[in-house]
């Protein structure tokens, strides 16, 4: 195993969240690579034979395209997560495309070596079941926006998801892009970033979109980003800050959260340091 994929792990939330023993399953079938912006990682229809673990800033989307050419986004990936067969028992064809929209660095393994590392780690099967679970979430809650929600309000959802993945108010992101995912012509999207530039909640600039008030989008956006980002906290265990998911502080087996609220405060206190202990990183 290289060096840089040890290294790597440590930027990846949801490799990260292992502890010893199970670190060890994965550690030696992950290979560390690079991926352009539009690079594939697998396209629709084709066998799934690898889980990628996107690291730093590196970002994913799971994108359904139609038989007339036109595209929408359903799911986004960042270093809190993977893509591919997660929960899948090998080589099963892809339903969508994913598609690199932020370049950086990704850890690789095979898809088989995931399914005996969870055959042999009740923890390992336990994380990757909760993280399917979420990543299902996200998918639905996507498809009820698109169908229920005003472009304004889906178009704010898609920059605060994009925002929580790479922790920077600046987001690499172009009309087209950002056209592409929601489904729109670029000529339309330009007079829905106008709107909400005039509204004091981004700054649109050439290649990217900058957030300057995160509270006011959260205002104005509709509950969908909200509720994937609550089930996240109480599934898997996300650690949210103002910059966006910082940790996954996987839960117990049994979990239960008496008071989401509460809890979203200890992981923050914790894994920033202002609790009256100190964080401990695996």
């Amino acid at each position: 195993m290289p060096p840089e994929s040890a290294a790597r792990l440590e930027t990846n939330l949801l490799l990260k969240a292992l502890r010893g023993p199970d670190r060890e399953l994965l550690l030696p079938h992950l290979e560390p690579l690079n991926y352009g912006k539009g690079a594939t990682i697998f396209e629709a229809g084709s066998p799934v034979t690898h889980i990628a673990f996107p690291c730093e800033h590196a970002v994913v989307t799971l994108v359904i395209t139609t038989s007339d050419g036109r595209s929408a986004e359903t799911a986004t990936i960042g270093h809190e997560g993977a893509v591919g067969g997660v929960v899948s028992q090998g080589y099963v064809p892809a339903s969508t495309h994913a598609v690199v929209q932020i370049a950086g660095p990704v850890l690789r393994m095979d898809s088989l070596a995931l399914q005996e590392a969870k055959r042999q780690s009740r923890h390992v099967r336990d994380l990757f079941a909760r993280y399917s679970d979420c990543m299902l979430a996200q998918v639905l809650q996507s498809s009820a926006c698109n169908a229920l929600h005003p472009i304004e309000q889906r178009c704010l959802r898609w920059l605060q998801t994009l925002h929580d993945r790479i922790g920077s108010p600046v987001l690499p992101i172009t009309h087209e892009l950002l056209a592409a995912m929601l489904g729109v012509q670029r000529t339309y999207l330009t007079r829905i970033l106008r709107i909400l530039q005039d509204q004091g909640l981004i700054k649109v600039g050439r290649g990217r979109i900058t957030i300057l008030n995160r509270p006011g989008m959260e205002a104005a956006s509709c509950d969908c980003h909200a509720r994937v980002r609550d089930h996240y906290r109480t599934v898997l265990g996300a650690v949210y800050d103002d910059h966006g998911l910082i940790a996954i502080d996987q839960p117990q087996p049994r979990f239960i959260a008496t008071d989401p609220e509460a809890e979203a405060r200890r992981r923050i206190d914790r894994w920033t340091g202002k609790g009256s202990g100190t964080r401990v990183d695996p």
